[in-house]
């Protein structure tokens, strides 16, 4: 259903079992992050007004997902600690050359946004299906529904402003340039990398 190329290798759960704290910590970045983006995208393109309207119901729902990641921080008697970059968005976002119409940025940013989206829906179906802590599990398949419901809210947008057959080009070449980052990802405690 998403797409991705490469799946997660899934003894990346392990790797996550035995740093719950971090992964926790990158997750509550990961949401503020997300919210940011929404908030982003409707300074840069207010003349997109149902765009618009989805990015504010999407930054109260990521402002709340990240809350719900805090506290789950806080149950468990951690402080969360300092961001990191974030070296899978780092390497997806060199994929597009700068620049071109404001439309074409736009195309863009929402087919990032999507990737983004999709690989975390992937990795919080991992957690929910294969983490020994059956209550964050629970938390990861609730949030998995959410992250489904964005990735095809960000395509879907990207199709609706782009041309459908380059922007569907454009997705599949992302998702084969993804693949090939993928291959370095996934030994670490951290939601995309």
């Amino acid at each position: 259903m998403l797409g991705l190329k490469l799946p997660t290798d899934p003894r990346w759960v392990n790797i996550v079992e035995k740093n719950i704290e971090e992964i926790l910590t990158d997750h509550a970045y990961c949401e503020q992050k997300a919210a940011s983006t929404a908030i982003s995208l409707i300074v840069s393109f207010p003349e997109y007004t149902e765009l618009v309207q989805e990015m504010v119901a999407l930054v109260k729902e990521e402002i709340s997902h990240f809350k719900m990641v805090h506290d789950k921080i806080l149950e468990r008697g951690w402080a969360m600690g300092r961001d990191r970059k974030d070296e899978y968005v780092i390497a997806i976002t060199k994929f597009f050359p700068k620049g071109g119409s404001r439309t074409t940025q736009l195309v863009h940013r929402l087919l990032y946004a999507a990737l983004i989206e999709a690989r975390s829906c992937e990795r919080f179906r991992l957690l929910s299906e294969q983490l020994e802590d059956k209550e964050l599990a629970t938390f990861y398949r609730n949030l998995m529904v959410s992250e489904a419901n964005h990735y095809t809210m960000f395509l879907g947008f990207a199709r609706q402003y782009g041309d459908r057959t380059e922007v569907d080009k454009k997705w599949q070449e992302l998702l084969d340039f993804e693949a090939q980052v993928m291959q370095d990802l996934g030994k670490r405690e951290t939601i995309h990398g």
